[in-house]
This record gives structure tokens, sequence and C-alpha cells, in this order.
């Protein structure tokens, strides 16, 4: 592909066209195909594979990511894949500035394992088998997020195409995110001595309103998860025999968790699980609904059946879209999100089971601390049980959500700048109800930086879900996005 050639442009400005084109030619002459191999991988996330070191997946795809990077042969660069004992291991990267006298870092991170299978892909997809299809690179993890150790090196081979100066930059890319990076802060520990004067961080591993503007993520939801299991017998027992006598461990189930939920609202009933939502947020959110409407809720697979000739949709609990937008990012919510104790339908006998267990996965808003979330929690199933039953909350640990800071004059308007350069509309500012833990420790250790947190998971990307998708165009876009926002850091 012949790049074409640069506008004559102060020095120190990215040519946006001749970014746009070098990070394109980069994509598809290379990064579609290694994301294509990391696809094949099935690189879990160690809370789904307990013997991820004997499967060695993890670190086959963080090799092979080391591996390419360094074969980039990019000026100033040093890569290690850095092990503490007991816990995965870590790639970080160092580009040392071109920048005269410029003391300040440019941050950047991404991660590399992934959720499991799950089921439902299309006859001709699966998790594990890749397939490039009009743009769409379909597969797991391939946009959550295995694409952003690849972009944040074409981003900054962009910038050096142009000889345009730019600040040290470091990358960290974990291999424990889906996991709840509960290995990451040791890691964040130990490298803080080389991490410097960070001023800007881009992780890319966020979602899109849409794939027509850039989007920057202004806030991040909390986690708490575990396994809640009620145990009313040691083994099971006929039904005939036994039930009206033995209280179903799923009936008292759906009594423990009436404690924490109204389940015909969906509110959680805890008021320390809630929290005011910033103004700046809440107007964020009306602009954001203006520009997507009803496309908030409309995008995802909603059941639907035949109903007298025409077709009935499942509903949202709301329609209207500021509300909808609101409560996938500022309102604490529970999922149930797996179930044991329960034999197939196939194999369901007149049998009453002597356990139910089910996995919670409790979302938080931004602003709610993960760990006394996930005390009160725990105290909240256990105590009083119905029938003193046995019931236990194992906790998988917990994730306090992020706020982004007050976005500088000069980041927004590089936003404003880069989105208007390579989509030709403003960037969009959209909350997420996903958690990226890393960004509450950074905003902590690093209150005065900038944090570009964006991403490719738009409309029907599906992550954690069948069907994932990375969208190859907007990615495109989002890697020279990156270039020219990190050329205008001051």
């Amino acid at each position: 592909m012949n790049l074409p050639i640069h506008r004559e442009l102060p020095p120190g400005v990215l040519d946006s066209t001749a970014a746009l084109a070098h990070a394109t030619e980069q994509w598809d002459r290379d990064i579609v195909k290694q994301l294509t191999d990391y696809i094949a991988i099935p690189a879990k996330s160690p809370g789904f594979d307990k013997d991820w070191v004997q499967h060695g997946h993890l670190e086959t795809v963080l090799r092979n990511a080391a591996a390419w990077v360094e074969a980039q042969k990019i000026e100033g660069l040093t890569l290690e894949i850095v092990r503490l004992p007991g816990r995965t291991p870590v790639l970080f990267f160092e580009i040392a500035a071109t920048r005269a006298a410029s003391t300040q870092t440019v941050l950047m991170y991404g991660h590399l394992d992934k959720q499991p299978e799950f089921t439902g892909w299309r006859s001709d997809l699966g998790p594990w088998t890749p397939k490039y299809e009009d743009g769409k690179l379909y597969g797991r993890g391939g946009a959550d997020d295995g694409y952003a150790v690849y972009a944040s090196i074409a981003a900054v081979q962009a910038l050096k195409a142009q000889k345009v100066a730019h600040p040290r930059i470091v990358g960290l890319i974990e291999t424990c995110e889906e996991s709840g990076s509960y290995d990451l802060l040791p890691y964040v520990d130990a490298l803080r001595p080389r991490l410097g004067e960070v001023a800007l961080v881009i992780c890319l591993d966020s979602g899109a309103g849409n794939y027509d503007q850039l989007w920057l993520t202004t806030s991040l939801r909390g986690m708490a998860s575990g396994t809640l299991k009620v145990e009313i017998l040691t083994e099971g027992v006929h039904s005939g025999d036994a039930s009206g006598l033995v209280p179903s461990s799923f009936r008292i189930m759906r009594q423990v968790l009436d404690r924490l939920e109204d389940s015909k609202s969906g509110r959680l009933l805890p008021a320390s699980f809630h929290c005011e939502m910033p103004a700046e947020r809440l107007a964020q959110a009306k602009a954001t609904a203006a520009i997507l409407g009803e496309e908030v809720y409309k995008r995802f697979p909603w059941a639907h059946y035949d109903c007298g000739g025409s077709t009935a949709f499942a509903l949202p609990t709301t329609t209207d879209p500021v509300q909808a937008l609101i409560n996938r990012t500022w309102t604490p919510t529970l999922s149930v999100t797996g179930a044991e104790g329960f034999p197939s339908l196939q194999d369901a006998g007149n049998v009453l089971r002597p356990y139910t267990a089910f996995k919670l996965s409790l979302r938080l808003p931004p602003l709610v601390d993960a760990a006394q979330a996930v005390q009160e929690l725990k105290t909240l199933l256990e105590d009083n049980a119905p029938y003193q039953a046995k019931v236990t909350f194992e906790s998988n640990g917990g994730a306090t959500g992020w706020n982004a800071p007050t976005t500088a004059p000069w980041f927004e308007q590089a936003l404003n700048q880069a989105s208007q350069a390579h989509f030709g509309a403003s960037c969009g500012f959209i909350g997420q109800g996903g958690t990226i833990p890393l960004m509450n420790m950074l905003s902590t250790g690093f209150p005065q930086a900038q944090m570009m947190v964006c991403g490719v998971l738009g409309p029907k990307s599906n992550a954690h879900g069948p069907n994932e998708f990375l969208h190859v165009p907007y990615a495109k876009k989002l890697t020279a996005a990156v270039a020219q926002v990190i050329a205008q850091l001051p």
C-alpha cells in the first residue's frame, strides 16, 4: 500500500490522514493475522481455568505478543515479561521519549486473558475458530481485548513514521483481568518506580456507543462476585416422600436473594449499594441519549416470538434512553451467571435436590467501595438462614468502580479533534457498566493523569457472549485517534 505524502504541518503536529493510512496498512498487513492466531488459543483467565499454568495458553499468547512487539524494531523500545511468584505474568514495555526535556509518561494498558466459551454461537462460528467477515473478526477475546497491545504499538508506529516527537511511553499488558485483576496490584506496586510521572493513561478495554465517532468512557461500575450455596440435605431424596416436609433449597435460595433484591423491580435493597450520580455524568448521559436514542436498548438480541401474526419482543427495564444509560452505568444490579446442583432436563427425575448454588455477579456504582460491599453482602446472605439451612457465600473478591477525573481542556480538545478527523463527528462521552480494576488503582496513584479509556465494544459486539466480534474498521480509526491524542499531550 502506498502511504500518502505528509502535508506540510507545524513541527509536532500529526498528519491525521497519513496516520490513518499507516494504521490501516498495519492492520491489513499484520494485525488481523496476529489476532486471528490469538483467537484460536483458548487462553482463559485463571478464574475459569485453575490449571492455566499446566495448559500454558496464557504463556503462549503473552510470548506471541512479546515476540510481535519486539519484531517491530521500534526505536527506543525495551520489553520484558515480568513474573511474580504464584501470579499470572505481565508484559511490560518502555519506549524512550523523543520530546526534548519531557518528564511525562503515557501508560498504555490492555490484557490478553479471555472469558470462557459460552454457548449459542452461530453454527459457522465458535469461540476458538476465528472468522473474518464483512470487516468483523469473530471469536473470543479479539475485541476484549487482545487487540489492545497491537493497536497501542501501531499507534506509536504512526507517530514514529511521521517523526512526531512524543513523551516516554510504557505499556502494561496483564493476563488476569477477566478474573478481577487480583494479580495486578502487586505488579503495579513492583513496577511503580518504572512507571514514572504518568500524565496520560490509554486503556483500550472499553466500549463505544456506536461506530460513528470516538467514545470516551467516563465511568465504570465496580463488582462484587461469588458463589451463594444453600444446603438442606446431605443427599437427594424422593420428592414424593419428602416434599412438603423438607423445604426446597431453591425456595430458600429465593428467600435469601429477596433480602438483596426486589425481584419485581430489580432494585437492590441495601442503601449502601447505591450512590448519587454526579451532575456532570447526568448531563453527559442526557447528551449521549440524544445521540443514541432507542439504540441504547434496541442493540441487544432480545428474545421474540409470533403473537397473532406480528412479532413480539421481550422488553427492557425502561425505554427511556436517559434512564437506560443510568441503569447500566450508575445503578447497582444483580445477575445470576451460573448455577450448580441441578441435573440436566433429560436427567431430572422426581428427586428433591440436596442443595442449590448460584454464581452471583453484583455490579456496583462507580463510587461504592467494593471491599465494604462484599462484607455486607456476605453478612446479609448468610445470617439467620430460613429453616437453619446451611447458607454460605464464598466471595471471589471485589473491584471498586471508577469515575473519571475532570477532563483537562487540552484533552477534550484533542479527543474532539481526533474524532472529527477520523469519524467526522465530535467525541461522545459514555459511562460503561463493566469493570476495569486498574483504572481505580491508577486514578488513586496518579491523580493528575488524564484517562483515555476507549474501546471497540460497540453495538452487537457481544463481549463475553456468543458471536463476539472485533469491528476492524473502527479499530483502525481508534488506533489513529490514539496516536493523535498522544501527539497533543502538552
